[in-house]
């Protein structure tokens, strides 16, 4: 994408692309690669709603794809606008080409290409109050995209990436996350990176474990910021992380499955720890 990065970064250019082989295009395909994102520090958007999502979260665009159908769309114009008046590049593209980029046969008429943005865990430094989450190794990208949507959804501050975890800027990531990747701040860390700056953690550290000898609904969590650390989908907690938590909790199960899908279990944790801060709300008809 570096050769061509002039090019795309004039502003106010419009241009109108139809061939697969265009080599900005060809680029833009690599994104579905990591090893693309990570170089390029960029990542694909797909759909109407999570480009506005980003552009009200003030994230960076560098380009703006939509379908030629999306000519004379009063919203789709709009943002077209909005990337060339941030310096952005706005191609006017085939479905074939969306569908390549999106690995998709019916793609979302617009797709936008962003700058990367994650924090540095030492900036991370948790208020009272405050509940963040750290994930170990998670590998799954829906399972993190919907951590993400969830974290978000309660008004958690965000999520630390602990070890050699999926990209939460893939595809199928982002997707999961509904929009939710714009909103939620996301730490990428080591494990002993974590393990130092959990010694400066003022507040509670709480896992989830097989062997946790406390029901989760019966810890408080109103003293002071929370931490909540998740455990890999296979293997849970490695031993380092499991003995940094302050209490290890358990969550009961009536039926024959031993265990729940990670995402289900951080959005369980999250709904009891956040429980004090999302009130009950009076049903208008009551």
């Amino acid at each position: 994408m570096s050769g061509h990065e002039n090019e795309r970064r004039r502003p106010g250019q419009v241009k109108e692309v139809t061939s697969l082989t265009n080599p900005i295009i060809k680029d833009i395909r690599a994104l579905a690669q990591k090893k693309y994102r990570d170089r390029e520090h960029a990542f694909i958007a797909e759909g109407q709603k999570l480009v506005i999502d980003a552009f009200d979260a003030g994230w960076t665009i560098r380009t703006l794809l939509y379908a030629k159908a999306g000519r004379g769309n009063e919203a789709v114009e709009r943002l077209a606008a909005r990337t060339v008046a941030s310096g952005g590049l706005v191609l006017i593209v085939s479905e074939k080409v969306l569908s390549t980029i999106t690995k998709r046969d019916n793609p979302q008429m617009v797709v936008g290409v962003f700058e990367q943005k994650t924090v540095k865990l030492e900036t991370v430094k948790p208020a009272d109050g405050d509940v963040w989450v750290a994930l170990d190794r998670v590998r799954d990208p829906g399972n993190l995209g919907t951590v993400l949507r969830t974290v978000d959804a309660v008004g958690a501050k965000g999520v630390i990436l602990v070890g050699d975890c999926t990209d939460p800027f893939s595809f199928e990531t982002v997707r999961a996350t509904m929009g939710s990747i714009f909103a939620v701040p996301i730490v990428r860390t080591g494990e002993e990176a974590f393990l130092a700056w959990r010694k400066g953690f003022a507040g509670r550290v709480v896992g989830t474990h097989l062997k946790g000898s406390v029901d989760y609904r019966t810890v408080d969590y109103k003293k002071g910021p929370v931490l909540l650390l998740m455990g890999n989908e296979q293997q849970g907690l490695p031993d380092q992380l499991a003995e940094s938590c302050d209490t290890l909790v358990r969550i009961p199960q009536a039926g024959r499955a031993d265990s729940l899908n990670l995402a289900v279990a951080t959005g369980v944790m999250l709904y009891e720890i956040r429980r004090e801060a999302l009130p009950l709300e009076e049903r208008a008809d009551a």
